[in-house]
């Protein structure tokens, strides 16, 4: 009996999962700007999901196989998606830390890499990265990642879905830590 319950709890959670899912906010604010938005609802606290958004070994389990962290005001996070390379490599995303709240919010300058046109390098000066954590209660953290600073033109509404595409995707591997 006590095996046959072991053995049911796992498939139970898989089957019904932690009903997370990825909801896309997206907005035009009140002063005409494109506000790229997402939120989720995890089950942990909100000290357990800060961890996992700025410690190297938080971030290896969800977002990048490297990672280095420099967790300051003027600091960094460096990713890079290819577990052969490092963070010195050209193909690394650095997101400069503007400013941070503890457990509270992280703001993130979005450093576009060689992946995108020199155009848009060249005028990219504001595109930021604002993440909130939202202590609901009885263990659950809700999360909402706001992207602003978009240019204007067809290069930039590329960026804008390529971005769309990857934050929902990067927030349904972090679901899947739950």
């Amino acid at each position: 009996m006590k095996i046959r319950s072991v053995l049911l709890v796992p498939l139970i959670i898989s089957c019904l999962g932690t009903n997370a899912q990825v909801t896309n906010t997206s907005y035009i604010t009140s002063f005409g700007e494109k506000a790229l938005q997402f939120s989720i609802i995890v089950p942990a606290s909100r000290a357990e999901v800060w961890k996992l958004f700025t410690t190297e070994e938080g971030l290896i389990k969800w977002i990048a196989p490297v990672v280095k962290t420099n967790m300051k005001m003027g600091g960094w996070i460096k990713t890079n998606y290819d577990r052969n390379k490092t963070t010195d490599d050209s193909t690394t995303i650095q997101l400069d830390i503007i400013n941070y709240l503890d457990n509270e919010m992280l703001t993130l300058k979005v450093n576009l890499n060689k992946q995108f046109p020199r155009e848009i390098r060249n005028e990219d000066k504001n595109l930021q990265e604002i993440i909130q954590f939202i202590d609901l209660g009885n263990g659950k953290t809700k999360i909402i990642s706001t992207m602003l600073g978009w240019g204007n033109g067809m290069s930039w509404d590329k960026t804008y879905v390529f971005f769309e595409r990857g934050n929902e995707w990067t927030y349904k591997e972090f679901i899947k830590l739950f």
